[in-house]
């Protein structure tokens, strides 16, 4: 019998509330990333340290500006150059996954998880985790949300305060609740 994190691991319906092995990893997961963000920024060896312990690894020429609070932490895959302003949340059930040179505004919340629609089903604890992928050379303004499954090409602009909840080609500016292509982007236009 496959367990609650295999479950979620594989995209399937999950007990995210009650079971107790997924519970012990949120929290210590949490609790690293409030060690982390307590720390201040000039700080960067202690830092470096603490990103490496909540992440697995460090990504290459990473800025995080704090606070910023995970699930797992140890789902998130992060190209090199990328930036992440204050306060971001990012909820890893399932891979979440930066390209390079990506920049993250602050406040912007990347959800992989989603609940039933049926309340008797969200009150088991049921949950699904589908993946997030952005690609290459983003920029995603202040108070994006990102939600479950969607991936933003490379050389996205995602307009502050939009929410994504479709698959967005590379190259496109996009805003709105829920987001829509404005337009296409000529990366060699000058603005």
């Amino acid at each position: 019998m496959m367990s609650e994190k295999e479950k979620m691991e594989k995209g399937m319906w999950y007990d995210a509330n009650y079971d107790p092995e997924l519970f012990a990893l949120r929290k210590r997961a949490q609790a690293k990333a409030l060690k982390l963000s307590a720390m201040p920024h000039d700080q960067f060896e202690e830092r470096n340290k603490a990103i490496k312990e909540l992440l697995g690894y460090m990504p290459e020429e990473f800025d995080l500006v704090t606070p910023f609070m995970v699930d797992y932490g140890v789902n998130i895959h992060i190209g090199k150059s990328v930036f992440i302003n204050a306060n971001c949340y990012f909820m890893d059930c399932a891979n979440i996954t930066i390209g390079e040179h990506t920049f993250i505004g602050p406040y912007c919340g990347l959800y992989t998880a989603t609940h039933p629609l049926s309340y008797k089903q969200r009150n088991k604890g049921l949950e699904k985790a589908l993946p997030i992928t952005i690609g290459k050379n983003c920029w995603l303004g202040g108070n994006v949300s990102i939600m479950p499954g969607v991936t933003i090409g490379d050389g996205c602009v995602i307009a502050a305060g939009a929410v994504v909840n479709r698959d967005v080609e590379e190259n496109c500016l996009v805003a709105g609740v829920p987001a829509k292509v404005i337009r296409k982007i000529d990366q060699n236009e000058l603005l």
